[in-house]
């Protein structure tokens, strides 16, 4: 990078520049661990005996210190795919059941937040549908932070909810489903070719709050790209340029995301390995009535706090699943 010739190249410059925020961020990190685990050492060494109530505590808590690191680098080992150190832009859609689904999007787009804020990932929504009379038809959150992608990709497919609606006077159990799609979040133009004769691109009025001038203009903006048939949309921003804009990133990230899936098909093939996880599975599901679990079917992780989890805490599914993923094949099973 202290190269006099590093930026004549733009996007080789990009790719090194991230690369070198990833190591550099790891290299962060063994360093504190190592901090940590020498002021426990002394820590241990002068307790002594242990008679020391406030140099055992003092160490208790750097020991747990120590853990909270490790285990961030033992998770940060298993993400090392072409776009894992990336954003992320998360995809909800409302399945089958109504309004109790579309509820279920709103909810989990509000627990996807609290995640990314627990995280301390920026997070921004792109576009939102919202629903006939409650809930969003649709949301596209854009997650910014360190290999939120990676993490992030746990939670693609499928989630089932199961509780008592409350837009049902009889007091019904309802199940409900939405499916996420997560892609890796491209940002320059170069990273992904798209021809312009490729894309079919719509203007319409934006629906729902937003003020006179949204409401009053063709602001929105839907693309089609041909071949692929991918459709995006975005009316959340004031002008049609910038919608324009951010439905263009959108595109790039799912045409990235295409491009990858075709790489590790190849890949499969080569090992003759089958694909376990398809679009539209079942993935998880979310009981709230007549007891609270949730549940993830492939990697068996259960956590019997569902409240906790709505609240953002997704740390055991997110763990089990990139374990899972590498091949570990275990199943944790349940957690409070």
């Amino acid at each position: 990078m202290s190269a006099p010739d590093f930026w004549s190249d733009s996007e080789k410059a990009r790719a090194v520049s991230r690369q070198a925020g990833a190591v550099e961020r790891t290299l962060r990190s063994v360093r504190e661990l190592e901090k940590v685990i020498a002021d426990l050492e002394v820590a241990v060494e002068l307790a002594g005996d242990g008679q020391d109530l406030a140099l055992l505590q003092e160490g208790q808590t750097l020991a747990r210190q120590a853990e909270r690191i490790a285990d961030g680098l033992a998770t940060a080992a298993f993400l090392s795919g072409d776009y894992d150190d990336r954003s992320a832009i998360l995809t909800l859609h409302a399945g089958a059941g109504g309004t109790e689904a579309q509820d279920w999007v709103d909810m989990l787009g509000r627990m996807f937040t609290r995640w990314a804020e627990d995280q301390d990932f920026g997070v921004r929504i792109l576009d939102r549908l919202e629903g006939e009379e409650a809930g969003l038809k649709s949301l596209t959150l854009l997650i910014e932070g360190p290999y939120v992608y990676g993490l992030a990709t746990s939670e693609r497919g499928v989630h089932r909810l199961v509780r008592m609606s409350p837009f049902d006077s009889s007091g019904r159990r309802h199940t409900s489903f939405a499916s996420v799609d997560v892609v890796p979040d491209v940002e320059e133009a170069g990273e992904v070719e798209i021809d312009s004769e490729d894309l079919r691109v719509d203007t319409y009025r934006a629906s729902g709050a937003g003020g006179q001038h949204v409401n009053k203009t063709e602001s929105a903006i839907r693309i089609t790209h041909l071949p692929s048939g991918i459709v995006v949309s975005c009316q959340n921003e004031r002008s049609q340029h910038a919608n324009r804009e951010v439905a263009m990133r959108v595109l790039r990230s799912k045409l990235a995301k295409l491009q990858e899936e075709a790489r590790q098909k190849e890949l499969d093939s080569l090992r003759g390995v089958q694909s376990q996880i398809a679009w539209g599975s079942q993935i998880r599901s979310y009981v709230f009535q007549p007891y609270t679990l949730v549940k993830d079917h492939r990697t068996g992780v259960e956590v019997g706090d569902a409240g906790r989890v709505m609240d953002g805490w997704l740390e055991p599914f997110i763990k089990a699943y990139l374990k899972w993923k590498a091949g570990g094949r275990t199943s944790p099973g349940r957690q409070e």
